[in-house]
């Protein structure tokens, strides 16, 4: 099952890699359009919104504003902060300092952050909704990360009735991702063209 993983994490990787940078930004902006309609409809204004900062090729890293600072002018924005043992704190969004550049093995948890309140790994139990990285998502929400497990954790804390939407390029939906025991199912995913397509 883990060589089978690899080998989509692989495609998937090289198919991002492989966007110009002209249809990447594009298709942040449509699905930035399609993440901001969702949580108008679906999270009241000023409630706590779990999302994390995109880097390189994934979806909304071409975004400026960044994700999480459009995101703080409605919510207060939980982003994540990779800790030693790959589990993840909770830093809100408007403090002072920036963020360190992301492990690109930790599922995008980032690493220690200075300035900004930071959280514990509880910190998630009280958001509103949770928006995730992934490389694919199959047809029945079993997400496909970057391998860290730090997701799968945090996840499992989160609130059966809190939306969890993953972020992903057009052409990683609907793919076949392996479920394991640990993994917990996204409730939708927003692609540029198809925009919000809810999983329950």
């Amino acid at each position: 099952m883990q060589e089978a993983k690899s080998a989509t994490r692989r495609h998937m990787l090289a198919a991002r890699s492989a966007m110009p940078g002209e249809a990447r930004g594009w298709a942040d902006l449509a699905t930035w359009k399609a993440l901001r309609d969702f949580l108008i409809e679906s999270v009241e204004e000023g409630a706590a919104v779990a999302a994390y900062r995109p880097f390189g090729s994934e979806p909304g890293a071409a975004l400026e504003p960044e994700l999480p600072e459009r995101l703080a002018v409605v919510y207060k924005v939980l982003e994540p902060v990779l800790l030693p043992d790959k589990d993840l704190a909770w830093r809100e969004v408007g403090g002072p300092g920036g963020q360190e550049e992301p492990d690109q093995n930790s599922d995008g948890g980032g690493g220690p952050t200075p300035g900004g309140r930071t959280y514990g790994p509880e910190a998630v139990k009280q958001v509103a909704a949770v928006i995730v990285p992934g490389l694919a998502v199959s047809n029945d929400g079993i997400r496909l990360g970057r391998g860290g497990g730090s997701y799968d954790r945090a996840l499992a804390r989160v609130g059966p009735e809190v939306p969890i939407v993953a972020l992903l390029r057009d052409g990683e939906f609907g793919v076949q991702v392996p479920a394991e025991p640990h993994d917990r199912a996204v409730t939708g995913v927003i692609t540029p063209a198809k925009g919000f397509t809810s999983l329950r």
